[in-house]
């Protein structure tokens, strides 16, 4: 198509603007709304940036969520921006209340699973979804910090998780190869798509109707969710650690243990742009404004990218 790299909210490059030094590989990340603030989630806690002044070469703040090896796998902001939800290598979630002048836990979330992989926030900022490492995924209720449901169906651990824009569906992705979608009104599973790999990593598009499901064998897959048309994306050469739509849907990143950032075009993945960094590439974010991107990587780093369109 004509405007397949060339158009209004396709972007031309991305370039890096900023490192952030946090000292353990960073296997979550996450940028407040508006673009202020990165967090960092690595091995025990999660540090916080300022990336206002880019000269800022030290966190604002430490949160200390986990035991010191235990890793962090997922940092979620809730949309006013005054509460981060952390999850990792414990069986406890933890509720951070950003909005007193130094952070403080507010409360924790206890569930069976000795892990949680990847963490979602309905858009209405009620309910909690955990992908656990047994495969389900709990669903709380984060005003009276309970478990109200668990979805089961997937039989080997829950790694990834998109919610979408309308909050009625949730899409789930693990490590029994198959990726599946809930009814969130009903509390039962819709669809069920079964593929060769283990999923490592999926984004719902915001604008509806196409699902990038990130592989354990280098495949990047967009499939409609209604109809059978998919596509088949070849650039990563190693697994697919991570993936985020833009906000506006026209594009989303993929991130690699090949080292490699890659923007792909939705739904049929021309490539827009490609940045290859000293390490894996564990987890990625795209800012709200669709303007600024952040990858965590294996060399125990942050790094922010400024788009350019």
């Amino acid at each position: 198509p004509p405007d397949a790299l060339i158009g209004p909210g396709i972007p031309r490059h991305a370039r890096q603007i900023n490192t952030l030094s946090h000292g353990e590989v960073v296997c979550a990340v996450t940028i407040s709304n508006p673009t202020r603030h990165v967090y960092t989630g690595g091995k025990g806690c999660v540090k916080v940036w300022d990336i206002s002044h880019p000269g800022n070469k030290t966190p604002v703040s430490q949160l200390d969520c986990l035991n010191r090896d235990n890793y962090i796998r997922s940092c979620r902001l809730l949309p006013d921006g005054r509460t981060l939800i952390v999850g990792g290598e414990a069986s406890t979630l933890s509720i951070w209340d950003l909005a007193t002048p130094t952070p403080r836990i507010k409360a924790e979330l206890t569930s069976s699973a000795p892990a949680c992989y990847a963490l979602a926030i309905s858009p209405d900022s009620k309910v909690c979804f955990s992908c656990c490492s047994d495969g389900n995924i709990a669903v709380w209720d984060l005003h009276n910090q309970t478990l109200v449901r668990q979805f089961q169906g997937h039989t080997d651990g829950a790694s990834c998780i998109d919610i979408s824009n309308d909050g009625t569906k949730l899409w789930t992705g693990g490590l029994d190869n198959t990726v599946r979608s809930w009814d969130l009104r009903e509390g039962r599973q819709l669809q069920q798509h079964d593929f060769t790999s283990q999923i490592f990593s999926l984004g719902y598009c915001p604008t509806g109707e196409w699902l990038a499901v990130g592989m354990e064998s280098s495949n990047v897959e967009v499939l409609h969710v209604t109809k059978p048309d998919k596509y088949q994306l070849h650039l990563h050469e190693s697994c697919v650690l991570s993936l985020q739509f833009a906000y506006c849907g026209k594009w989303f990143v993929s991130t690699g243990k090949d080292n490699l950032l890659n923007a792909w075009r939705t739904p049929y993945g021309a490539s827009i742009f490609q940045s290859k960094e000293s390490s894996s590439v564990l987890s990625c974010d795209i800012s709200v404004d669709d303007k600024y991107i952040v990858t965590g990587s294996g060399d125990k780093k942050a790094t922010v990218y400024e788009v350019i369109y």
